[in-house]
C-alpha cells in the first residue's frame, strides 16, 4: 500500500510501506482500487500481494501505524521517506532521522562506514607498502615474485572492494532498478572494473593479448587502485556523515533549551515539581528566579526581567508584569513569577519554531532544479565519457593500450562523481535555516529564502508592523449631553467581542475606568469599516469615516476634531448612537523603537519601502512623515491591500509584505514573499514565508542578509562542482598527456572526488558563524 504523506509540501509524494520507496502517485509497478480508494505500487512484489489478500496486507507489519519505527528522509530528495535508516534510491545518500530529537544513540550509517573505513585502512595500507616503490621507481628489498605478489594483492584488496565497499555496490544496483544513475553507479563501476581486470590477470593472465601486457610480459594488476578507491569514498562518506549530521545541531540546541519539570502550583495552594508533558492549559506555575519558563503562558502574578535571547536573538532582558505574556524556554530574571500555562506540548512556540526549521530544511529552493537538471543527464554523460576514453587509448595509446584504456577510463568514472553538485544547495539551506532560527527569524520554505534576496519592493502594514500594535486612547471628545462614561460603555458594549487592536485599547480604556459594556444584540461587523448592533432598543455604532458615509451620517460637527487628532497620529473612531453622533475617541499607537533604525537599513539594501493601511491619510501620513516614508497607501479595505501587491507585480516588481494582521493574510499569500510578526495572528503566520519571532522590523533586516549569504554560498558550491567536473574529466581522460605526459592515477581521482563533497560541506558550514 501507498499512503499519501500529508505533512509534505512535496506534489504526488507516496511511500510504499513494503519497502519503504518513495515514488511519484502514478506508481511505476500499476495500482488497485480496493473499498473505493486506489493504491499505487513501485514495486510488482507488493502489488501482487496486495490483490492477493488486501485485508491482510493493510493489517500487516508493513502497514503498521507510522510510529512503529522512525521515519528517514533523503536530504537532497524529500519524496523518499521510509521507516528506519538506509540509503536514497535516487541520489544513493544515506537517509537521515524526519525528526531530530536529543537521543543520543550513534547515527546507524555513520557507525557503519566508520568501522568498514578502518578495516579497509588497515588491509589497503600493506597493499601501498608493496607497490608504491615500483611506482616511483625504487629499489626494493622485497624480492617477491609477479605471482605470489599478485596473489598477496587479490587478498588484500579483495575483502576491501566486496566488503567495504559492498554498501556502494548495492546502491549502484538500486540506481539501475530505479533507472536513476548516480555517483555510486560511478563507483560500482570504477572499482568493479578495476578488480574484475585484476582478478582475471591474476586467475588467468594467459588470455591477455599483447595489448594488455606491460614490457616485461605480464599484466599490471589494479588492486591497490581498487583498494584505495574504495577506501577513499569510505573516508569521504564519514566525513560527509559527520559533517551532515552537524547542519541539525541548530534543532537540536532549540530542543535542548526547553526545561523537562514545571513547578505546579495546586489549588490548595501546595506546590510541586512535574514532568512538563504532565501541565495542562490552564495550569499555574511558579517560575522561579533564574529558571527556565516551562510553557507558553500570560504572567499571573509578580513582576521580572525575561531573556527571550533564544527565540528572538536580542540580548536585553524584557520586563514582564501581570498580563504579560512569556515564551516557554525562556530565562527568568532576578524575579518570582506566577504564570498561567497557555499552550503546551507541540503548541508551545518552541515546538512550532522546531517544526518549520525542520520542514524549511527539508525544502528544496527553486536554484536545486539546475543541479536536478544537470544530475539527470550527468552519470551517463559520464559513463559515454569513460566508454569513448577507452576506445581512443585503446586505438591511439602507447603500448600496453589496453591497460592504460581501463585505468583511464575508471579514472573519469571515479573523479567525475555528482556527489558535490547535488550536496550543493540542500546543505546551505540546512545550515541558513539553522542559522535564521537563532536569530529570530523563521524561514518556512526555501523558496521564500531564494526569492527574498531578488525582493526590490517592501509593503508594511502600519498597526503592529511598524507601530507597536498595542494602541492606547489618549483622547475622547462628546456630544452634548453624552458622558465619557456613557460613549465608553456603549463603546465596549460593540468591541468586547472583537480582537482588532483597537478595541483592545477601547476595552482597556473602560477598565481603567471600571465602566462596565452596555448588553449589546444583533452585533455585525463591516469589514473595513466598524461594527454596528443594538443597545437598550438602539441602533449604535462605532467605526471610521467610511461607516458614517454608509450610515448616511454627517460628521461636520466633529469633523475638525477628527482632523486635527489624526495630524497628530491618532486614529479616530466615531461612536453612534440613536443616528447621532454621540463621541469620537482617538486612539494613538507608538511606534516601535527599532523600526526607524530598520528602514534606514532597508532603504540602504536598495529596497522601495510603501506603507499600507486601513487607517485615514491624514493619520497614516502623520506617521510616515515621521519615518521619513514617502510612499502611503491608506483608507485601504482589506481586499484592497491584496489587489495593491498585484498591481506592484504587474509592475515588474518582486514584492515582499510585511503584517501581522487576519486581514493581512490574503496580501501575505499574495506577495512573492509574505513576512508575518511572530506577535500577529496565526492566520497571518502560516500565510507567510518569512516570520520574524519578535515582530521586530530589524529582523527583515536580518532575512534580507541571511538570504543574500545564502544564495551566494549555494552559487559558490555549484561553481565549484561545475568547475571542477568541468576540468576533472578531461585530465582523468588524459588530455594533458600527449603534452606534458601526464596522467591522473584513479586514487587521485577518487581522493579529489571525496575532497570536493567535504569542500562544499565545509562552505556551507561556515553560514552557521555568520554574522547577520
Amino acid at each position: 500500500m501507498i499512503q499519501a504523506n500529508e505533512d509534505s509540501s512535496e506534489a504526488n509524494q507516496v511511500i510504499d510501506p513494503v519497502c519503504g520507496m518513495g515514488i511519484d502517485s502514478t506508481g511505476s509497478a500499476g495500482s488497485f482500487d480496493y473499498k473505493g480508494q486506489t493504491y499505487y505500487f513501485c514495486g510488482k512484489s507488493c502489488l501482487e500481494r496486495f490483490s492477493a489478500n488486501p485485508e491482510s496486507f493493510l493489517t500487516s507489519k508493513a502497514a503498521a501505524p507510522e510510529d512503529s519505527e522512525a521515519w528517514y528522509i533523503c536530504p537532497m530528495h524529500p519524496q523518499i521517506r521510509q521507516r528506519g535508516p538506509g540509503s536514497c534510491p535516487i541520489c544513493g545518500m544515506a537517509l537521515e532521522p524526519e525528526t531530530v530529537s536529543l537521543d543520543d544513540q550513534p547515527d546507524p550509517e555513520l557507525t557503519q562506514m566508520t568501522r568498514r573505513f578502518w578495516i579497509s585502512t588497515a588491509l589497503t595500507l600493506p597493499l601501498l607498502a608493496a607497490i608504491m616503490p615500483h611506482v616511483f621507481g625504487m629499489e626494493t628489498t622485497m624480492h617477491l615474485s609477479p605471482k605470489v605478489l599478485g596473489w598477496a594483492e587479490l587478498a588484500l584488496g579483495t575483502p576491501v572492494v566486496l566488503w567495504g565497499g559492498w554498501p556502494f555496490f548495492q546502491r549502484a544496483w538500486a540506481s539501475l532498478v530505479h533507472r536513476s544513475a548516480n555517483m555510486f553507479t560511478l563507483i560500482a563501476i570504477g572499482t568493479g572494473v578495476a578488480w574484475l581486470y585484476s582478478i582475471v590477470g591474476v586467475l588467468a593472465p594467459e588470455i591477455f593479448p599483447g595489448s594488455f601486457r606491460n614490457e616485461a610480459g605480464g599484466v599490471d594488476l589494479y588492486f591497490e587502485a581498487a583498494a584505495v578507491i574504495t577506501t577513499l569514498v569510505l573516508l569521504g562518506q564519514v566525513l560527509e556523515l559527520r559533517a551532515r549530521s552537524r547542519t541539525s545541531m541548530a534543532i537540536k540546541m532549540l530542543l535542548g533549551l526547553a526545561p523537562k519539570t514545571a513547578r505546579r502550583v495546586n489549588p490548595d495552594g501546595t506546590e510541586e515539581d512535574v514532568p512538563i508533558e504532565h501541565i495542562h492549559v490552564g495550569d499555574l506555575l511558579r517560575v522561579r528566579p533564574g529558571e527556565k519558563v516551562p510553557v507558553d503562558g500570560i504572567v499571573n502574578e509578580g513582576r521580572s526581567n525575561v531573556d527571550e535571547s533564544m527565540v528572538t536573538g536580542e540580548a536585553m532582558p524584557v520586563g514582564k508584569a501581570v498580563g504579560d505574556r512569556v515564551i516557554g524556554a525562556t530565562v527568568n530574571g532576578t524575579g518570582s513569577l506566577i504564570m498561567r500555562a497557555e499552550r503546551v506540548g507541540t503548541d508551545t512556540l518552541l515546538a512550532q519554531i522546531v517544526k518549520m526549521v525542520s520542514e524549511a530544511q527539508r525544502s528544496r529552493a527553486p536554484i536545486q532544479r539546475l543541479a536536478d537538471q544537470v544530475s539527470a543527464y550527468f552519470v551517463p554523460t559520464v559513463i559515454l565519457a569513460a566508454v569513448v576514453t577507452f576506445v581512443v587509448w585503446a586505438v591511439f595509446g602507447p603500448a600496453p593500450s589496453m591497460a592504460y584504456a581501463v585505468i583511464n577510463a575508471v579514472a573519469v568514472l571515479i573523479i567525475a562523481c555528482p556527489c558535490a553538485l547535488g550536496l550543493a544547495t540542500p546543505m546551505s539551506i540546512m545550515v541558513g535555516t539553522g542559522r535564521g532560527a537563532h536569530e529570530g527569524v523563521l524561514i518556512k520554505n526555501a523558496e521564500a529564502l531564494e526569492t527574498f534576496e531578488k525582493v526590490d519592493t517592501l509593503v508594511m502594514d502600519k498597526t503592529g508592523t511598524l507601530t507597536e500594535g498595542k494602541p492606547k486612547v489618549v483622547t475622547i471628545r462628546l456630544a452634548s449631553g453624552v458622558s465619557e462614561q456613557e460613549l465608553l460603555s456603549v463603546a465596549t458594549g460593540m468591541e468586547q467581542g472583537s480582537e482588532h487592536p483597537l478595541s483592545a485599547a477601547i476595552l482597556a480604556a473602560a477598565k481603567e475606568r471600571s465602566i462596565a459594556p452596555l448588553p449589546t444584540s444583533e452585533f455585525q461587523s463591516i469589514t473595513g469599516k466598524g461594527v454596528q448592533a443594538i443597545q437598550n432598543a438602539t441602533d449604535v455604532a462605532i467605526g471610521n469615516r467610511e461607516l458614517l458615509r454608509q450610515m448616511g451620517i454627517d460628521a461636520q460637527e466633529f469633523g475638525t476634531q477628527a482632523e486635527m487628532l489624526r495630524k497628530e497620529a491618532q486614529t479616530v473612531v466615531f461612536v453612534v448612537s440613536g443616528g447621532a453622533i454621540a463621541g469620537l475617541i482617538g486612539i494613538a499607537d507608538p511606534i516601535k523603537e527599532t523600526t526607524p533604525k530598520a528602514l534606514e537599513d532597508l532603504r540602504a539594501a536598495g529596497l522601495r519601502i510603501v506603507m499600507l493601511t486601513g487607517d485615514s491619510r491624514t493619520t497614516a501620513e502623520a506617521v510616515a512623515s515621521q519615518l521619513g516614508i514617502s510612499e502611503v497607501e491608506a483608507e485601504v479595505l482589506p481586499n484592497r491591500k491584496t489587489e495593491i501587491v498585484k498591481r506592484f507585480q504587474q509592475e515588474g516588481r518582486i514584492v515582499a509584505m510585511a503584517g501581522d494582521g487576519i486581514n493581512d493574510a490574503p496580501a501575505l499569500s499574495q506577495a512573492n514573499v509574505g513576512i508575518a510578526m511572530g506577535t500577529g495572528t496565526d492566520i497571518a503566520i502560516e500565510s507567510a514565508g518569512i516570520t520574524l519571532v519578535k515582530g521586530d522590523l530589524r529582523g527583515i533586516v536580518r532575512a534580507r542578509r541571511l538570504s543574500g549569504l545564502v544564495m551566494r554560498n549555494i552559487r559558490q558550491n555549484l561553481f565549484f562542482a561545475f568547475i571542477y567536473n568541468a576540468l576533472g574529466v578531461p585530465i582523468a581522460a588524459g588530455v594533458l598527456y600527449p603534452v606534458f605526459g601526464l596522467l591522473l592515477s584513479p586514487v587521485f581521482a577518487a581522493l579529489a572526488m571525496s575532497f570536493s563533497s567535504v569542500s562544499v560541506i565545509t562552505n556551507a558550514l561556515r553560514l552557521a558563524k555568520t554574522k547577520l
